[in-house]
């Protein structure tokens, strides 16, 4: 457990932040690695070295951590999407190309955030509405990706083709992670593309 010298002279603020971040840490370890089963306001505080008391500092229960770890892992991969297209170029192909080889490489380069966002976390009811939201925010980029390249039509068929397109990403990328889909990311990565282009 920390020492009582562990947060000598750090701000109040400050020491609730890092305190946060190391629960979130923790959780993310526990779970990407042994699954929900493994997660307790105790292993998360064993896992972090924090007292008990600094776990309900920042949060009423396990469900509301294992929300922040989701939250967490979600963005950075929209981070990691978002620059793999940054840097891919204008070309629709490249741009497709490289956010398909992003959300799939991410779960694989560390399966523990692939566990979280799309194998166990997605039977998980705690994490529904954040599923739903990371689900949407992947559709408006979608939407602005396709009206961006011009390839947007009217509204309704953009929509249906955003959905169509987020729904199927997140399924391709718990068959890939759960090994259904071989181990070539490249080849992987084409036929989806030809696919969708």
């Amino acid at each position: 457990m920390s020492s009582p010298t562990r947060w000598a002279g750090v701000p109040l603020t400050d020491r609730r932040t890092e305190r946060r971040a190391l629960l979130i840490d923790a959780t993310f370890a526990i779970f990407g690695t042994s699954g929900a089963a493994a997660l307790s306001v105790r292993s998360v505080c064993r896992e972090s070295g924090l007292h008990t008391r600094y776990f309900y500092e920042s949060f009423t229960d396990t469900d509301e951590l294992l929300g922040a770890a989701y939250d967490m892992v979600a963005a950075q991969l929209a981070a990691v999407v978002e620059e793999a297209m940054e840097r891919s170029g204008p070309s629709i192909r490249a741009r497709t190309t490289a956010g398909v080889r992003a959300v799939l490489g991410f779960g694989s380069e560390d399966p523990r955030r692939g566990r979280i966002l799309f194998t166990e976390g997605r039977a998980l009811p705690v994490l529904i509405d954040r599923r739903a939201a990371t689900q949407d925010l992947l559709m408006e980029v979608v939407l602005t990706e396709a009206t961006a390249t011009n390839r947007a039509t009217d509204p309704l068929t953009s929509r249906v083709g955003a959905i169509m397109y987020t729904g199927a990403m997140a399924e391709l990328a718990q068959q890939w992670l759960a090994g259904h889909l071989g181990d070539d990311l490249d080849a992987v990565v084409e036929r989806v593309v030809s696919l969708v282009l």
